[in-house]
């Protein structure tokens, strides 16, 4: 099972701000909203480019370079050009610390 990697502490993450990391070689973004925190991988998958410095709306995460929209819940493409869904990754809090895991190779 993959480890838990620490984010930052609960109160560097203030609701409505985005944190960036890398686990296990990927680059991950770690959104908070409404106190619920959400995890991606930070790529667009119509281009490749970061999609951690786009608009939120809502739970939908807007790519800044052509705007594909992508659900921060799930992953899942909301509207192209983007046709892949994102990579999530589990959240949690412990110890007062948002941590976050990739469970894409848990067996």
């Amino acid at each position: 099972m993959s480890d838990w990697v620490d984010v930052k502490p609960l109160s560097r993450l203030p609701e409505g701000s985005v944190s960036l990391l890398k686990v296990g070689g990927t680059e991950v973004a770690v959104f908070n909203i409404g106190g619920q925190f959400y995890a991606i991988e930070d790529v667009c998958t119509h281009d490749g480019g970061s999609l951690a410095a786009g608009d939120v709306e809502g739970f939908e995460i807007i790519c800044p370079r052509h705007g594909a929209c992508f659900d921060l819940r799930t992953g899942k493409v909301t509207a192209p050009p983007a046709c892949e869904d994102i990579a999530t990754f589990a959240v949690r809090i412990h110890d007062g610390r948002v941590q976050v895991r990739d469970e894409r190779h848990d067996g």
